[in-house]
């Protein structure tokens, strides 16, 4: 075998010798375009990272922002728990934070009969089929293995081929309600926003309570409630005491110790951040609030905030 610059041709030897090095340097320019990438990468998810901690540290900061106002009710701007969207900034994020009362929505543990089921009707659903639905919720709630007229017990969940029976016993959280056998997706998508398993009342807190919950109450007409509801704005509008649904009669309630806050952050960069949590409020100074769900919303997202109220 030659050896390099013996026997070897000089022509070809220049000729290895240059490719070879043309070689290297195509190598060296792939590995130098992936440490470039990776530390791009790198930093993109540092980057992605900082500003999700940033939008998830405004959203739980007006959620603070909004128990603390709950405590304020002397106060003439105080947020309310009634719905409205109220817009903040924190360390110059603009948040929007909306506080609804539990006693708005229906209580699918302790409600009346009639109203869980003006809640059914209300959604279009058909007479005989809100009566199976409502029969089969009461069935799941109550403690026996009885079955209603058009209810559905164990039996019927394992006719079914379903792994799981009814827990006969109060539902723990309204997502329980999709385990119901004949609840279906998009029944449960439209009551979702209505119901709860918080206020433990029979009835609703009218001032408080949406359109779609006022439909639920027995007598209730389009018409009678969208008259009510102007009214109820106007009394808002004005900072006088609203009134009540008469529409309702036995079924109007009070306010609930329990309260949800909804607050949205959104940075420049359109970075979002939801935080749903779910307060128990009490009036001492020892642990004033409890919460009872802390979570990230995965809802839509609010509309984005404007000029901010105020902010750090």
């Amino acid at each position: 075998m030659p050896v390099w610059g013996a026997g070897m041709d000089h022509n070809l030897f220049r000729y290895i010798w240059r490719n070879s090095w043309r070689d290297q340097s195509v190598i060296l320019a792939v590995v130098a375009a992936s440490f470039i990438f990776a530390r791009r990468t790198e930093m993109l998810v540092v980057r992605n990272s900082i500003s999700l901690a940033r939008a998830q540290a405004a959203a739980d900061a007006g959620v603070h922002r909004a128990l603390h106002d709950l405590y304020r009710s002397s106060v003439p701007d105080v947020w309310k728990r009634d719905g409205t969207p109220h817009e903040w900034a924190f360390e110059g994020v603009p948040v929007r934070v909306v506080i609804r009362d539990e006693s708005a929505k229906i209580d699918i543990n302790t409600a009346s009969d009639v109203l869980v089921r003006g809640l059914l009707l209300s959604l279009g659903l058909r007479e005989d089929e809100a009566t199976a639905i409502l029969e089969a919720i009461l069935d799941w709630r109550d403690a026996d293995s009885l079955k209603r007229p058009n209810g559905v017990e164990a039996v019927d969940y394992v006719a079914a081929g379903l792994s799981y029976r009814p827990a006969n016993a109060p539902f723990q959280a309204i997502e329980e309600l999709q385990l119901v056998l004949g609840m279906r997706p998009e029944i449960y998508s439209r009551l979702k926003p209505l119901i709860t398993v918080y206020s433990r009342q029979p009835g609703v807190n009218t001032q408080l309570a949406p359109r779609e919950v006022l439909l639920a109450i027995p007598g209730a007409t389009a018409e009678l409630v969208d008259e009510y509801i102007a009214r109820r704005e106007d009394a808002r509008a004005q900072n006088a005491p609203l009134p009540v649904f008469p529409t309702a009669g036995a079924l109007n309630s009070g306010a609930s110790m329990v309260a949800t806050v909804r607050a949205d952050a959104r940075l420049d960069d359109g970075t979002l951040f939801a935080r749903e949590a779910v307060a128990l409020l009490r009036p001492v100074r020892r642990r004033a609030v409890t919460f009872v769900a802390w979570r990230e919303s995965t809802e839509a997202p609010l509309p984005p905030p404007a000029v901010p109220e105020g902010g750090r």
